[in-house]
C-alpha cells in the first residue's frame, strides 16, 4: 500500500509527472456536474426508489471515469494498494466507500455511501484482483458512529479498512522476507485486526504472484544493501576511492528502488527499515 496525497491534490495541478493538467473551468465543470448527479440521486432516495437509484449510479459510471487516468498518474501507475502495476491486473475506480450498500463485518449489509458516488475524494485506484473481491465491504469496528446521507459524519467513522491517502493507515503494514503482508511490529490488537482484515479482503496475501514479487524486491534490497555496508566498512578510514565509489552507486540503487514510482517501494522501504542502521535509515528520509 502507498500514501496518496489526495486532500492537497487537484486535477488543475501542472506538476503531476504524466497528467495534462486540466483547467479551472474543466474543473470546475467536472464538479458542477457531480452535484447535480449528486442532487439526482437525493431525489431517488427521498421517493424510496433505491433500486432506480442504484441504477443511475451505475449509468453514469463514466463521470468517475473521467478521473482514472489523474488517479493512475499520482501514483506514478501504480495501484494504491498492492503497490504494483501489471501484476495486479487492470485498474478500477474504486470508491473506498462503498456506493450501494456496506457489507459489515458480520456480512449484515447496511445502506451504501450513494452520496459519495461521484465525489472524487471517495475514489481510489485499485487492481481489480482486489477490488472483484472487496465489493462493498466495508465493516466499521463495534460501537463505531456511522454515516448516512441525513447525517454525514464519514470523519467520524473507524473502518477496518487500510485507506491509502491515510499516512497513519499505509504505515500500519509491514512486510516479512517470504513476501508476506503483515502488521508492523507493535500494532495493537486493533490495528492488526485492520490489517490482517483488509489484506483478506483485497487479496494481497491470497494473490500469489503478488507475494513472489515482494520476496524478490526484498532479496534484491538484501542484496543491495550488504553491498553498501562493506563498501562503507572498507572505506571507514578513508583512502579507498574505489570502496567510496562503491558506496555511491549502491546508496543510489537503493534510493532509486525506495523511489515513490518504483514498484513495490513499500516493500523496499520495510526491508531498508528493518535493518535499524543509522546510516540506511539516511538513505529513507
Amino acid at each position: 500500500m502507498i500514501h496518496i496525497d489526495l486532500e492537497d491534490r487537484l486535477p488543475t495541478d501542472t506538476d503531476i509527472p504524466g497528467w495534462s493538467a486540466w483547467s479551472k473551468t474543466e474543473w470546475a465543470q467536472w464538479l458542477a456536474e457531480s452535484e447535480r448527479l449528486r442532487t439526482r440521486l437525493a431525489q431517488h432516495h427521498a421517493a424510496g426508489e433505491i433500486a432506480a437509484r442504484n441504477a443511475f449510479i451505475d449509468e453514469h459510471s463514466a463521470h468517475w471515469g473521467k478521473l482514472k487516468p489523474w488517479l493512475h498518474a499520482l501514483s506514478g501507475g501504480k495501484c494504491w494498494f498492492s503497490d504494483t502495476r501489471d501484476l495486479y491486473s487492470h485498474y478500477d475506480v474504486e470508491h473506498f466507500r462503498p456506493k450501494k450498500e456496506a457489507k459489515s463485518i458480520d456480512k449484515s449489509t447496511r445502506d451504501g455511501y450513494w452520496w459519495l458516488a461521484f465525489d472524487y475524494t471517495n475514489f481510489r485506484l485499485c487492481g481489480n484482483v482486489g477490488n472483484r473481491k472487496k465489493g462493498g465491504w466495508f465493516p466499521l469496528q463495534e460501537g463505531s458512529l456511522y454515516s448516512s446521507f441525513d447525517q454525514q459524519r464519514e470523519e467520524s467513522e473507524t473502518p477496518y479498512l487500510l485507506d491509502p491517502i491515510d499516512l497513519t493507515d499505509v504505515n500500519l503494514l509491514a512486510f516479512d522476507e517470504e513476501g508476506k503482508a503483515i502488521p508492523i511490529p507493535k500494532a495493537s490488537a486493533w490495528e492488526q485486526q485492520r490489517v490482517v482484515e483488509t489484506v483478506k479482503r483485497l487479496k494481497l496475501n491470497e494473490h500469489a504472484p503478488l507475494g513472489e514479487e515482494r520476496r524478490k524486491v526484498w532479496q534484491q534490497m538484501d542484496g543491495l544493501i550488504e553491498e553498501y555496508q562493506l563498501a562503507l566498512s572498507r572505506n571507514k578510514n578513508g583512502g579507498n576511492p574505489a570502496a567510496k565509489e562503491k558506496a555511491r552507486k549502491t546508496a543510489k540503487a537503493i534510493k532509486d528502488r525506495i523511489s515513490p514510482t518504483a514498484e513495490l517501494s513499500s516493500v523496499a522501504k520495510y526491508c531498508l527499515w528493518f535493518r535499524n542502521d543509522e546510516y540506511l535509515n539516511r538513505l529513507i528520509s
